[in-house]
């Protein structure tokens, strides 16, 4: 029995979950057998596409990420299938020019996308705006997203503020993205309440059991009224994922607020993916056993970033200086800014913190730092440490317009950068791989397309 306001589950087990577990090498021959199975669940959508999916397919698997894209389509006929898009990053890491955003949204959702997630890294609601008109226009349900975080900058009220600036682009739900689990029960419950009260679309939260919080924390989100949350299948739950999607299915049972998902039907499901779970950690030398940190609340670094991090720093001979990085780290985020750490900002501020241990503090700034302190990916959620900015950027132009109006439109030079090198039929698709990641879609089509 469905409750008299369900809670509606976004299904991760398909992206988040694997990317979250098993680095993104789930293979579309390990999800075909139950894709029908899936549809049949009763899901508010199944996310399946976008994030590190894109770049993992072309980069690990020898997969077409827009073949997968068409084959998931052709098994899941009746759920929606949700996308994870970086607004103005597309599914890169630099700004794109404002064509290929709005091709690879048609493309995307020509191809079989029916929900599409829209964040930006620095909640700058200016890179957003593209993508989300051509999300809108292509017919697709646009959730325009902000990502939660935890600062002296950020409180309820500045994140209404950016929740109603994407519901004026178009917003057909909003979406809570807690990339790294620092969302706690009951802040989720007030948050949401300040939403609620003033937000007229659906409230969807996403967040990571990085901390170890987040099953209570959705418990308070559903007492607080929340319409949607993501969840992942048991074997890619947990750890630095989604809660289970069973346990929160059995949780609501006779509840007012009863998924109406029958968990005896995910049972088969599960088990299916338990066996993957163990080929992919087998097949690709996988750890999947992966802890909660309740660190993570100090620190704010998403857990996989961590792990990357000491290994660098023991490449260089310096794992003993780890302690020192991640004191560091929350140094450097505030002297930034305070940017939210996601991809890419958690990559560029987890660099700087690295050089400044090894080196001495910002006597290497790589280039990334640089662009971020002007004003290159968005507007910073603080000013820049006015000293830091001196000394980094020194002369260069400081950036305070939409950063993409300062690229050119690429989609026409890309074709024929294609063609000049063997690829003169390259469909649309093809050029879109070749413009978020060139060297590796090279490869592939090497592989792949002659």
């Amino acid at each position: 029995m469905s409750g008299k306001n369900p809670v509606k589950i976004m299904e991760t087990v398909l992206r988040d979950g694997h990317q979250s577990l098993a680095a993104t090498r789930m293979r579309t021959s390990d999800m075909i057998p139950v894709l029908e199975q899936l549809d049949e669940i009763g899901y508010f959508s199944i996310e399946a596409w976008g994030g590190a999916t894109f770049d993992s397919c072309l980069r690990f698997l020898n997969e077409d990420p827009w073949e997968r894209l068409r084959t998931l389509k052709k098994y899941i006929k009746k759920t929606p299938i949700q996308m994870l898009l970086r607004g103005q990053n597309v599914l890169g890491y630099n700004h794109y020019a404002d064509d290929v955003v709005t091709e690879f949204v048609n493309r995307a959702v020509d191809n079989g996308i029916g929900v599409i997630r829209i964040f930006d890294a620095l909640n700058d609601v200016r890179n957003l705006e593209v993508a989300m008109r051509a999300a809108k226009k292509a017919g697709a349900h646009v959730q325009g997203s902000f990502v939660y975080t935890i600062s002296p900058y950020h409180d309820n009220a500045s994140f209404l503020k950016v929740a109603k600036d994407l519901v004026e682009l178009g917003a057909d739900s909003i979406c809570i993205k807690d990339m790294a689990g620092l969302l706690a029960p009951y802040a989720a419950y007030e948050l949401i309440k300040t939403l609620k009260a003033d937000i007229p679309v659906p409230l969807h939260l996403h967040t990571h059991y990085t901390s170890g919080m987040a099953s209570m924390t959705y418990i308070k989100a559903i007492e607080a009224g929340v319409d949607i949350l993501d969840c992942a299948l048991s074997p890619f739950a947990l750890g630095t994922s989604q809660p289970a999607t069973e346990a929160l299915v059995a949780a609501l049972e006779g509840h007012e607020r009863d998924t109406g998902i029958k968990k005896e039907k995910l049972f088969p499901i599960a088990d299916h993916f338990r066996a993957v779970k163990k080929d992919l950690a087998e097949t690709f030398k996988l750890n999947t056993a992966i802890d909660i940190d309740t660190k993570v609340l100090t620190f704010q670094i998403p857990g996989g970033m961590l792990s990357n991090l000491l290994n660098q720093m023991k490449e260089q001979g310096m794992a003993d200086k780890y302690p020192e990085l991640l004191e560091e780290m929350p140094k450097v985020r505030a002297e930034l800014g305070y940017p939210p750490l996601v991809t890419p900002t958690s990559q560029i501020t987890g660099s700087m913190a690295a050089f400044n241990v090894m080196l001495g503090r910002y006597k290497i700034v790589p280039r990334e730092v640089k662009d971020l302190a002007r004003g290159k990916y968005g507007r910073t959620p603080a000013p820049v440490d006015p000293e830091v900015l001196k000394l980094i950027v020194g002369d260069e132009p400081i950036i305070t317009h939409r950063p993409a109006d300062d690229i050119p439109p690429q989609m026409q030079a890309l074709r024929e950068e294609l063609a000049a090198k063997g690829y003169p039929n390259a469909s649309t698709e093809d050029v879109l791989s070749y413009a978020l990641f060139p060297e590796v879609a090279l490869k592939f089509f090497e592989a792949n397309r002659k």
